[in-house]
């Protein structure tokens, strides 16, 4: 919602202003959809040359995360932690046995259909579920040290893919001044070639040659590279989850006691999600 309110923002004062300086936006509006044209043309062959499909699907994902938000609210950061810290304690109390059922297959688990909103990011029940297939397999005989390197390996994975999106956009917003450029010098030869004209002709043909390279910096700096800083943000914010589930798995295997394993994952969520101590410690006592 900010996302389209930043950009209305940035439409009306960049030609609102123009205007009321005694700009003439006929014009402007006139040659628009001509360099938009070459521009975006330019672009989206970019893109098409120095991404696989893979990244250009990704990258479709991350313009509607940057109008979206998050994946998860404050709720799931709280249920997430409940849900591992369930988990552990089930590892502990009952054993390597009455844990495998959950973890082997997550979707037929009774204990994972009371966090739906969990079960639908795949990537945080695999990291669940691999790492504690893993202690469930060794019989609880892994190193905690070897556990937490393994997390923090298939978490970099994951993050980088995560973060693919957001530094195409970058590339793009860098490279938009450049391509507007293009435009502009194309516009240059097209009035070159009509060097004959009166004035008044060749005053509109420059102008809207100008027009291109106005519009490659305005949408590289203006909306492009805006929005890789805000899917930076939302991806940032989407790990915290992955953080907070790491923690409560290696200090439960450490043997911390559990209200010292819940503060150690609380306190490192971002504070847009972090609930507090007392409020958690309720949510577990009624789950």
């Amino acid at each position: 919602m900010f996302a389209i309110i930043g950009v209305v923002i940035l439409l009306v004062m960049v030609f609102g202003g123009f205007a009321l300086t005694g700009g003439a936006l006929g014009p402007v509006m006139h040659a628009i959809p001509h360099e938009l044209l070459i521009i975006g043309g330019a672009a989206v062959g970019a893109i098409v040359t120095g991404n696989s499909m893979h990244e250009i699907k990704a990258l479709g994902t991350g313009f509607v995360r940057v109008f979206k938000g998050p994946k998860h609210n404050r709720q799931d950061h709280i249920d997430a932690i409940i849900l591992t810290t369930r988990l552990m304690r089930i590892l502990r109390s009952e054993g390597p046995v009455a844990l495998e059922s959950h973890v082997n297959d997550p979707k037929t688990s009774s204990l994972f259909a009371e966090f739906p909103r969990i079960l639908g990011n795949e990537a945080l029940v695999h990291l669940i579920c691999d790492t504690l297939t893993l202690i469930v397999v060794s019989s609880g005989t892994l190193e905690v040290h070897a556990v937490e390197d393994v997390m923090d390996n298939a978490m970099k994975t994951h993050f980088h893919e995560l973060h693919e999106p957001q530094h195409a956009l970058q590339t793009l917003a860098d490279a938009l001044p450049a391509l507007g450029i293009v435009a502009a010098v194309l516009g240059v030869v097209k009035t070159m070639g009509s060097i004959d004209e009166p004035p008044s002709i060749l005053g509109g043909m420059i102008g809207s040659a100008l027009v291109g390279t106005f519009m490659g910096v305005l949408l590289a700096y203006g909306i492009v590279a805006p929005m890789a800083g805000r899917l930076k943000q939302v991806n940032e914010q989407d790990e915290q989850i992955f953080h907070a589930v790491k923690q409560v798995i290696i200090a439960s295997l450490h043997g911390w006691p559990q209200p010292l394993v819940v503060e150690s994952a609380r306190s490192g969520l971002g504070h847009a999600f972090r609930p507090g101590l007392s409020e958690l410690l309720d949510a577990m006592r009624g789950r």
